[in-house]
C-alpha cells in the first residue's frame, strides 16, 4: 500500500498509510544500496536544487511517498525535491522564524535562508515571533517590500497562530530559524498541545539550546504536514554559484538586466554604473539586504577559491 514517511530514526521508519494507519517499517536492502540512474524529471529537479551534490535517491527519508508491504518499504515514489541536511523530501515551503528579542534577530542568516529557498524554488514565509518584546515594523517593511509574506506572532500567547495555519494548508512545510526563536513553541501552538519538546533559552547567554533530535512530520490536517528539522538553520549554501547569487535575491531581479556590465557582480567599486547599486541608492532595494548580499557573495566567492584554486 502507498504511505508517507513521517519520521526516520536510524534504520527504522514511521509511516502513515492512506487510511491513516501508522506503521513502523524497515527498508528493503536493495533500496539503500542500488545507485540507479535518475529518471529525467528527477535529473531536472536536482539541476534546479543545486545544493545537494551527489545523492542516493533510493535511501528513504522523511517526506518520501513509499510503497510498503509487510512492514517493509519496497519502493520510493518519484520526489519533487530532496534536502540533504537534514534529510527530507517533497517539501513545498519554508517558514523562517525570526525572534525579535532573546535571541536578537539574525537578518544575515535570514537572507542566507531566503537565498537557499529561492535556489530550491520553495515558497517562503517569514514569521516575526516575540513581537510583544520588540518592534517588528522595520523588518516587516523590508521583507514585505521584497514580496515575502510576513506574519507577526506571539507564539507563547497564541497570537497569529490562525493566520499561519491558512498558509500551511496543502503543504509540507519546514520550519527554520536559530535555536530559541520559538519554532517548537509555534508548532505546539498550531496543534494546541505539546507535540514537540520546547527549546529552552539559556538565561546566561540568551542563546537557544537545540532540543530537536529527529526529522519528524506532523499532520496538521489531511495532506498538510509540518516538519520539525534539527540543523536546518545551519545548512550549507556553498553550492550556490556566487556568480548567480543575485538571481536568488528576488528584489534584485528587476534591476539586473539593466546593469551596464555583462556579468556584473554588483559589489565592486569599478562597477560604477551598476543598476542594482543605483536601486539601493534610490531606496528601491533595502540597504541591509544589499549589505547582506555583499557579505554572502564574498563568503561564497572565498569558499569557491579555496575549493578550486
Amino acid at each position: 500500500m502507498k504511505a508517507t514517511i513521517i519520521q526516520n530514526i536510524s534504520n527504522q521508519y514511521k509511516v502513515v498509510d492512506e487510511e491513516d494507519n501508522v506503521h513502523i517499517c524497515t527498508a528493503r536492502g536493495k533500496l539503500k544500496n542500488n545507485n540507479q540512474v535518475l529518471n529525467k524529471r528527477e535529473e531536472n529537479a536536482l539541476k534546479i536544487v543545486s545544493n545537494f551534490g551527489k545523492i542516493n535517491t533510493l535511501t528513504p527519508v522523511a517526506g518520501d511517498k513509499v510503497e510498503i508491504e509487510n512492514e517493509t518499504i519496497t519502493k520510493i515514489y518519484e520526489r519533487i525535491n530532496f534536502i540533504k541536511r537534514p534529510k527530507i523530501a517533497n517539501v513545498t515551503q519554508v517558514v523562517f522564524v525570526v525572534s525579535l528579542k532573546e535571541p536578537e534577530p539574525d537578518i544575515l542568516m535570514l537572507d542566507k535562508q531566503l537565498a537557499f529557498a529561492e535556489n530550491m524554488r520553495l515558497k517562503s514565509i517569514i514569521v516575526l515571533n516575540k513581537c510583544d518584546l520588540a518592534s517588528s515594523k522595520e523588518i516587516k517593511s523590508i521583507y514585505e517590500k521584497v514580496g515575502y509574506p510576513v506574519l507577526e506572532m506571539q507564539a507563547k500567547n497564541n497570537v497569529g497562530v490562525d493566520k499561519l495555519k491558512d498558509y500551511l494548508k496543502g503543504n509540507i512545510t519546514v520550519f527554520s530559524g536559530n535555536s530559541g526563536v520559538g519554532k517548537s513553541t509555534i508548532i505546539n501552538s498550531l496543534f494546541e498541545k505539546n507535540i514537540t519538546e520546547e527549546g529552552l533559552v539559556s538565561q546566561k547567554n540568551k542563546r537557544g539550546k537545540n532540543t530537536t533530535t529527529a526529522v519528524t512530520l506532523y499532520e496538521l490536517e489531511k495532506n498538510t504536514y509540518i516538519a520539525d528539522t534539527p540543523g536546518f538553520s545551519t545548512f550549507d549554501i556553498n553550492e550556490i554559484d556566487y556568480r548567480n547569487l543575485d538571481k536568488e535575491f528576488i528584489d534584485f531581479i528587476p534591476f539586473i538586466q539593466d546593469c551596464r556590465y555583462v556579468g556584473c557582480s554588483h559589489i565592486y567599486e569599478n562597477e560604477k554604473e551598476c543598476n542594482v547599486k543605483r536601486a539601493v541608492l534610490d531606496g528601491k532595494i533595502s540597504k541591509s539586504r544589499y549589505e547582506n548580499f555583499v557579505k554572502i557573495y564574498k563568503e561564497l566567492e572565498e569558499n569557491y577559491k579555496r575549493r578550486y584554486n
